[in-house]
């Protein structure tokens, strides 16, 4: 534990943001979740989906609680299941 009282808010600030990265990682892991379920059941809403997906891992990227290249390699991975959808 910590002592001195800089240490001490310095840990309460790590765990709140700790939580807050925890929560956005896994609001995006379910989208991706969900959107790929709706590409593979050939849904017409796998679209919508997909692109909200999009949308929350640049937001995450942006705030840098996943790194650039991990945001482009799932936003990638996730057209590549959307567009083999069409073919």
């Amino acid at each position: 534990m910590p002592i001195k009282k800089a240490a001490v808010k310095a840990l309460r600030q790590s765990k709140t943001r700790a939580a807050r990265n925890l929560k956005a990682k896994k609001h995006i892991k379910d989208l991706v979740k969900k959107s790929k379920t709706l590409i593979e059941k050939k849904e017409a809403q796998a679209a919508t989906k997909v692109k909200e997906a999009i949308k929350a891992i640049d937001k995450a990227v942006q705030k840098k609680i996943l790194k650039k290249n991990s945001g482009a390699r799932k936003k990638s991975r996730l057209m590549k299941k959307l567009n083999s959808l069409g073919k």
